[in-house]
């Protein structure tokens, strides 16, 4: 009962952070950008290091965040321009370690640079409050939501190509508003697990698109609730559980999936 009253709210916000991102997911294995999440999160980390730099309270983490989130969308939204040029995977990843390096540079000015790096890698799940959560949940449905209502237009852009750049943009710039919120609650590192493993998971076993979805979500749910008991049980620190919970999951998966195509 202790430690239900303690993870009951890091447990819905989990809850939230895997139903949104899962969905996220499967658009960027289709595209085939699989890095794109950390990259646009540890921009978005460069923003909530200049809030630290300049900012004194929440609003400035979030108007920083926030600015960051659509310049990224922005420099996002012309990837397939990019990849014309360059591989886009690469882009990707130049585009991540100079994020990296920057939220480094700019923290090293602040009073508790490392503690406050170690916070946007690993976030804060377990402080999680009712107001987080509501937070969240409303910005995720109100994206659901508009991802619902125009979901050709998106799996054609995923899947095809095509749509234009607007469109392009508007896919971006949902999925950074989604990453704003997740980062600040869950850290870059835990927001990446939820965005991969469970898309990843669920296109082991079948590759529609709502079968992947329930399959993603219940064994994410699974993992998570796992590595939150965990945490709780032996006093470990719970992102890193649960991370290293939903690997695994994944290698189980995957030993499974191979075990079942072999006997067939």
């Amino acid at each position: 009962m202790e430690a239900l009253n303690i993870f009951f709210f890091p447990l819905l916000a989990c809850v939230l952070l895997i139903l949104i991102h899962s969905y996220f997911g499967i658009h960027i294995l289709e595209r085939g950008i699989i890095f794109v999440d950390l990259s646009l999160a540890q921009l978005i980390g460069v923003g909530i290091a200049f809030s630290l730099l300049f900012g004194h309270d929440v609003t400035d983490k979030y108007l920083f965040s926030i600015i960051f989130a659509v310049l990224g969308a922005l420099v996002l939204s012309f990837s397939r321009q990019i990849g014309r040029f360059t591989n886009i995977e690469a882009f990707i990843g130049v585009l991540y370690i100079f994020s990296f390096a920057a939220s480094i540079l700019i923290l090293d000015r602040t009073p508790h640079g490392l503690e406050e790096f170690k916070t946007i890698l690993n976030g804060n799940i377990i402080w999680v409050g009712q107001k987080d959560v509501a937070q969240a949940f409303a910005l995720y449905i109100a994206i659901g939501i508009f991802h619902y209502i125009f979901r050709k237009k998106f799996f054609a852009l995923s899947a095809d190509g095509t749509g234009g750049f607007l469109w392009e943009f508007l896919f971006f710039l949902s999925f950074a508003m989604v990453l704003v919120k997740s980062v600040q609650m869950a850290g870059i590192l835990q927001v990446f697990s939820f965005l991969i493993i469970p898309a990843l998971i669920g296109k082991l076993f079948t590759d529609k698109p709502v079968k992947i979805l329930l399959l993603g979500w219940s064994l994410g749910l699974l993992s998570t609730l796992f590595g939150l008991t965990a945490s709780y049980k032996w006093d470990l620190p719970a992102a890193p559980l649960i991370v290293a919970s939903l690997s695994i999951m994944f290698f189980l998966s995957l030993i499974a999936k191979a075990i079942c195509k072999k006997s067939r």
